[in-house]
């Protein structure tokens, strides 16, 4: 299983933007990425502007056809302008699971 975690902060007052545009790719994933096993979004409820996604894919095609999406590019065409630093990306490989 491949994932990939991200840190994503967005710039204050633009907290709102960034989580539906993330829920907007989630529900993509979920409707139509069927080799994409989790898609996970969090929002750190101290700070509303960082947040985190954790993302498992069956294998690396299932990954660069996520990562190569239309939904996936809109969502960097949103998010780009209100992110507050770079976004940290750790793609692994998962080691251990609890389902």
């Amino acid at each position: 299983m491949i994932t990939i975690t991200a840190v994503i902060r967005a710039r204050s007052g633009e907290e709102q933007t960034m989580r539906s545009a993330l829920l907007n790719v989630a529900d993509n994933v979920q409707q139509n990425e069927p080799g994409t096993f989790g898609f996970f979004v969090s929002q750190d409820p101290e700070d509303p502007c960082l947040f985190t996604t954790y993302e498992r894919f069956a294998d690396r095609a299932a990954m660069d056809s996520h990562n190569g999406s239309a939904t996936v590019a809109r969502f960097f065409e949103i998010a780009k302008p209100i992110l507050a630093g770079e976004v940290t990306l750790v793609t692994a490989e998962e080691i251990s699971a609890k389902a």
